[in-house]
């Protein structure tokens, strides 16, 4: 036999031996460990992915709440601006109101400052025109011309009391 032909084909064999041991061990050992990591790795991607997703979901209803909030502040500035407006006419018209009725109430003042002015100034003349007319009657009259007028009007007033 040759001894040569069979330690080649002794290392041939260790070495398919070798070989298949490697393999099963990679199949038995190796192999399940890098799957499990690799599940792992997928897992933890996954729910990296869903994180985000749910992210975006809550990103995306955040905004459409950031938009109701912005149309609502504008409705609420539209509706204050018309509140404003309206608030601003009412005062207006009122103040113009309260201003035409203190004009008329000064207007009626000065009509009645003017009637007592001149029921003043009509007095006066007549206490004047009096005491004028009793200083031209002093002067013009005596004392018999007095009794015969004042003897007439109380003849006068007998005459319309009886």
């Amino acid at each position: 036999m040759n001894y040569e032909a069979i330690a080649e084909w002794s290392q041939v064999t260790s070495a398919v031996l070798f070989l298949g041991v490697l393999v099963w061990m990679w199949i038995k050992f190796i192999q399940p460990a890098v799957l499990a990591a690799q599940a792992a790795q997928n897992a933890r991607i996954n729910e990296a992915e869903r994180h985000r997703d749910e992210a975006k979901a809550a990103l995306q209803g955040l905004q459409g709440d950031i938009d109701v909030a912005q149309q609502d502040a504008l409705a609420i500035k539209d509706r204050m601006a018309a509140f404003v407006a309206a608030e601003r006419e009412v005062i207006l018209r009122e103040a113009r109101e309260a201003g035409e009725r203190a004009l008329r109430d000064a207007e009626g003042e000065l009509a009645r400052a003017r009637a007592a002015a001149r029921g003043q100034l009509r007095d006066e003349l007549v206490e004047k025109a009096l005491e004028l007319a009793r200083e031209t009657a002093a002067r013009r009259m005596d004392a018999a011309a007095d009794k015969k007028l004042a003897n007439a009007f109380v003849q006068s007033l007998e005459r319309s009391g009886g």
